[in-house]
């Protein structure tokens, strides 16, 4: 099988995954919410961005390989609106009436610490019944940081809007309550901290769902709602209205490549960090599509990253001059690394080549890092590796202070990281190639990635010498058969283990991707990076030379 036969085929894998979580609670409840005249939570979406711009949705699989359903009943991600970059988050009713479990509260905390690090405005497209009672022990503690992040959002100038569709109860009565903006959609919103059934056993109480908690209750007389929409789609118009009248202003507005002239200036004060962005930029030098035949279906096999680069990165032009400007290119060649532009905004790259990280590599990438932090440009990090490398030779030669030079570079930098995972991402090489532990503003797998601390067979390999090693100590024969037997059983699971799917299930990372379409990802994610100021650092701790 050739290697994009092999790339189409585990994209047919993603889109059936991909569906389920549109399917959301099935045809049966999907028609029944339907047939009450109410949208669902991408049409709702589909209504509140601005026409034609695009919605890059966050942890579509969250919640896959669980016992619930893929996508965990919530869509969250990144829209435009009336020019806005927001987070958008819109529970499903579809499914088991857009109650929260484990998985939900998870993906809505992402989509809080995307919001809170690139400085979003937040719109949350609220219908749910609250928590999932049966798994309520791993909701109720954790989701406390819920509201917080809220108030938090609003105390730090990033607007919060609740737009209320339908049940908003209990807990959840807290969104619409403690957001800066709360619209309501007469005769369907019911906004409550006890329903009639809860207050009745709790007081004695006789009341209506209406009167308790209806939208045009709040409207008129407990003040919970700051607008009274008349259905849905006014409900999402009122939303933009909101949206648009936020003053919303960049923080880093778009940058382009910094001259040494700019660079002087900016040391001594005569201009920000903030540049304007070439306002044109070419395309990719080579098309996008022969990103499929690029990953071997044997990652052990190599490929040039450059190959990769060349389809992700701004072509020639007369403002570009070179479209990947290497450096280092004789030193440490299994790292690349260089300056770039996508969509116009300049990038530094750290890609993976052979695989394995010697010391030479990591000294490269340390000093890239510096580099980047010092003119204030972004890291991209494209993943394809083994780890560092080991060995008697590498070991006296200083692999271990080596690599802890480039994973202190990582974790010091302070300029925004973007990660792709292509291929491989093995052992210590994912944590000094920021992986999702090192907080990426953004990270994302290719159909081909694979993660974990060793692949399957080195890994098996390991636990069977252990074994054989214990039973030679212990003075027993050791049972072969049961040694092969115990490699197949780890060997599958961590093959299992370590694929994007279940990757993306556990939330490390933001989405399983098409790789063709990685180039437009990495463009929405740097200009969405520009709502938050951010400046490099030039403290990075001890490094052991």
């Amino acid at each position: 099988m050739s290697n994009r036969e092999a790339m189409l085929e585990k994209l047919a894998d993603l889109d059936a995954e991909h569906a389920k979580a549109v399917a959301g609670g099935g045809e049966k409840y999907v028609e029944r919410h339907h047939a009450r005249g109410k949208l669902l939570p991408r049409e709702r979406i589909e209504l509140l961005v601005d026409e034609g711009s695009a919605f890059l949705e966050l942890s579509p699989l969250a919640g896959w390989g669980s016992d619930f359903t893929v996508g965990a009943s919530v869509v969250t991600g990144i829209g435009v609106i009336e020019g806005v970059e927001c987070m958008i988050t819109a529970n499903d009713p579809s499914v088991k009436g857009g109650a929260s479990n484990p998985w939900t509260v998870k993906k809505i905390f992402r989509a809080s610490q995307i919001a809170e690090e690139n400085g979003l405005p937040t719109v949350a497209l609220v219908e749910s019944g609250g928590a999932d009672l049966p798994t309520q022990k791993e909701i109720f503690i954790p989701g406390g940081k819920l509201f917080r992040d809220i108030t938090r959002s609003s105390a730090a100038k990033q607007p919060t809007v609740a737009i209320v569709f339908g049940n908003s109860t209990a807990g959840g009565a807290y969104v619409p309550g403690m957001s800066d903006y709360t619209v309501m959609v007469k005769e369907q919103a019911k906004v409550f901290l006890g329903g009639p059934p809860l207050v009745k056993m709790a007081t004695g109480e006789e009341s209506d769902d209406e009167s308790l908690g209806g939208a045009e209750m709040h409207a008129r007389v407990s003040g919970l709602a700051d607008y009274l929409a008349e259905d849905e789609h006014d409900a999402l118009r009122i939303g933009r209205r909101i949206v648009a009248r936020l003053n919303w202003r960049k923080a880093t507005p778009s940058r382009r490549s910094l001259t040494p002239q700019d660079v002087n200036q900016r040391r001594l004060g005569e201009v920000t960090a903030s540049t304007n962005a070439d306002s044109a930029y070419a395309e990719p030098d080579a098309d996008p599509e022969g990103l499929l035949d690029l990953i071997p279906t044997d990652l052990k096999e190599p490929f040039d990253p450059r190959e990769v680069i060349a389809r992700l990165v701004d072509g020639v032009s007369p403002t570009n001059g070179v479209a990947f400007d290497e450096f280092k290119p004789l030193y440490g060649p299994s790292l690349v690394t260089g300056w770039a532009k996508i969509h116009g905004r300049q990038v530094g790259i750290l890609a993976n080549a052979q695989g394995v990280l010697f010391s030479e590599e990591a000294q490269k990438a340390t000093q890239f890092i510096q580099l980047a932090n010092q003119v204030d440009v972004p890291l991209l990090f494209l993943h394809n590796t083994t780890g560092y490398m080991v060995g008697k030779e590498y070991e006296q030669g200083g692999i271990i202070k080596h690599g802890a030079m480039m994973i202190n570079a990582v974790s010091n930098s302070t300029v925004p990281h973007l990660s792709v995972i292509m291929g491989a991402s093995y052992g210590a090489g994912n944590y000094g190639m920021n992986g999702r532990a090192y907080d990426p503003r953004f990270l994302f797998t290719w159909p081909s990635a694979k993660s974990a601390v060793m692949g399957p067979a080195q890994l098996a390999g390991v636990l069977s010498i252990v074994a054989r090693a214990a039973a030679e100590a212990k003075g027993k024969e050791y049972d072969e058969a049961g040694d092969a037997a115990m490699r197949e059983f780890i060997e599958a699971s961590v093959e299992e283990q370590s694929l994007p799917f279940f990757l993306s299930g556990m939330l490390y990372d933001d989405g399983v991707i098409d790789p063709r379409d990685t180039r437009t990802v990495l463009g929405i994610c740097l200009s969405v990076i520009e709502n938050k100021a951010y400046s490099g650092t030039d403290r990075f701790g001890v490094f052991r030379m």
